[in-house]
């Protein structure tokens, strides 16, 4: 059983940045791919970015790529996404996620096992 906590949401404005962290609990983080999903008030959910298991690939939507970056550390069990020039429309909460699974579509929800509680991101415009 893998136990996801975030941190770092909040309120800021149109081209800030912020990083979201992603505690784990367990002794086995460094064996799960890990990614991040967000829903918007009335939307789906919807895929953000993942990254393998030892960090040597990443996915991104390309509704972020080039101002999202996940990254992990598995000596602290912690995966990040660093989000820069943020826009109103990444206003969501963000939920962080661990896979089990071998051979996953990285994209969608079903890929994923584990799931944190949420933090809430809001951006002003």
């Amino acid at each position: 059983q893998v136990q996801l906590v975030e941190s770092g949401g909040g309120l800021v404005q149109a081209g800030d940045s912020l990083r979201l962290s992603c505690a784990t609990s367990g002794r086995t983080f460094s064996r799960y791919p890990m990614g991040w999903f967000r829903q918007a008030p009335g939307k789906e959910r919807e895929f953000v970015a993942a990254i393998t298991w030892n960090g040597g690939m990443t996915y991104y939507a390309d509704s972020v790529k080039g101002r999202f970056t996940i990254s992990r550390d598995n000596g602290k069990n912690t995966a990040y996404l660093q989000m820069n020039s943020v826009k109103p429309e990444d206003t969501a909460v963000y939920y962080c996620v661990a896979s089990n699974q071998y051979g996953l579509n990285w994209y969608v929800s079903t890929s994923y096992d584990f799931w944190g509680q949420g933090t809430q991101v809001t951006v002003s415009s």
